[in-house]
């Protein structure tokens, strides 16, 4: 039972970085080199994903561009023997990764643009990516998360421990503690204010669910904010199946406020094997 489709829900509208994303997808917004949603995907690829399932809005076909053969800059590379970029612009999609693209006609939350992916994924446990969190993990963390799904075979979620002020911001998890990083959930809330909140552990951007969360999801009333919540379908998935918090090994960046889009891309210059040097110096020698 492998983790072989991945949903990127990519059809929000990016108002918190207005006017950059008047006419770009947030998604298409460079940390460093590459687009966000790019990290998301190589990511996926990473942890053994091969078809990636992107729901879209209206504006967004950058991102379709994106992952699709450029014929006449590669031609204008080749003839130019720029081999090296050449190679950078065809690793954007390797041969054997397949995207396909399924509209969100309304934007009613995450767990109907998920809901919107379902004839796609069929039968089968899938990834969920959200681009806006730029995670970055050694082995990857959706290659940790599969590793967990091989070994539970039930929905998996990426945790970490958020101040209790930010609870608002999160799904927020409780259960039993199997191990140090592996957690039996027994309750998930949407977003609840810190005196409700059940612990402090929010769910990141990072999900393997089974199919039945579709079931779920159908079928719920809208939550927060008017909205279909995924939060809410896992709440209803909790009743039928298992579902495990995995606190994740390494580095989550929200690239949903401009803050976290800030940071990440400091450290990830830092740590670019041809910038991280020259641009290290620059920062010390910065007068602030």
């Amino acid at each position: 039972m492998l983790v072989n489709k991945a949903i990127f829900p990519v059809a929000g509208l990016g108002t918190r970085f207005l006017p950059a994303t008047k006419a770009q997808p947030k998604e298409m917004l460079p940390v460093v080199d590459k687009p966000l949603i790019q990290y998301a995907v190589e990511e996926a690829y990473a942890a053994g994903v091969r078809e990636m399932i992107f729901v879209t809005g209206r504006h967004k076909r950058p991102i379709e561009d994106h992952f699709d053969m450029t014929f006449e800059l590669e031609v204008a590379l080749e003839q130019a023997g720029k081999q090296e970029l050449l190679e950078v612009v065809r690793s954007v999609k390797p041969d054997d990764m397949e995207c396909i693209y399924v509209r969100q006609a309304q934007a009613l939350g995450l767990g109907h643009a998920v809901l919107c992916a379902q004839r796609l994924i069929g039968n089968n446990p899938f990834a969920v990516l959200l681009a806006d969190d730029l995670m970055v993990g050694d082995p990857p963390v959706m290659q940790q998360m599969v590793e967990q799904f091989a070994e539970w075979r039930a929905s998996i979620l990426a945790v970490q421990e958020v101040p209790a002020e930010h609870t608002r911001r999160y799904g927020i998890v409780a259960g039993t503690q199997i191990n140090e990083r592996v957690m039996d959930v027994n309750r998930i809330v949407e977003k609840p204010a810190p005196e409700d909140a059940p612990s402090r552990l929010g769910v990141a951007g990072r999900y393997i669910l089974t199919p039945g969360v579709f079931h779920e999801i159908a079928n719920q009333p809208r939550g927060v904010g008017g909205e279909i919540q995924l939060t809410d379908g896992i709440a209803g998935l909790l009743r039928r199946e298992k579902v495990f918090a995995y606190r994740y090994e390494g580095k989550r960046y929200d690239c949903g406020s401009k803050e976290g889009f800030l940071q990440a891309n400091i450290e990830l210059a830092l740590q670019h094997e041809e910038l991280g040097k020259g641009f290290r110096e620059y920062l010390k020698n910065l007068e602030i």
